[in-house]
């Protein structure tokens, strides 16, 4: 892995660095190895990882299709109701 110093701005290439690092996976691997894992310990991990990984991919296909509700269009609408510029409470217009 290489970063670029620019202007000596070591900061701004920790930052980098690290980013880099997280999206490998790297602090994970480190967390994983601090201690000794048994062999059948990481099959169940690797295997309920995969389970995880394949509900999530499955729930997000549901909600592609429109089989589950996409919780993130709940969100909007809360905010848009929640929202004092819509509703017209900032103007002392109260129900």
């Amino acid at each position: 892995m290489q970063i670029l110093v620019r202007d000596n701005n070591i900061d701004q290439a920790l930052r980098v660095l690290k980013k880099k690092m997280q999206r490998e996976g790297v602090f994970r691997e480190m967390k994983l190895r601090r201690f000794y894992e048994k062999p059948s310990e990481r099959t169940a991990r690797e295997h309920n990882e995969a389970i995880r990984r394949r509900r999530k991919l499955a729930r997000k296909k549901a909600q592609r299709e429109g089989l589950l509700p996409d919780p993130r269009a709940k969100k909007k609408l809360l905010a848009k109701k929640q929202d004092p510029r819509r509703s017209g409470q900032a103007y002392g217009n109260r129900d």
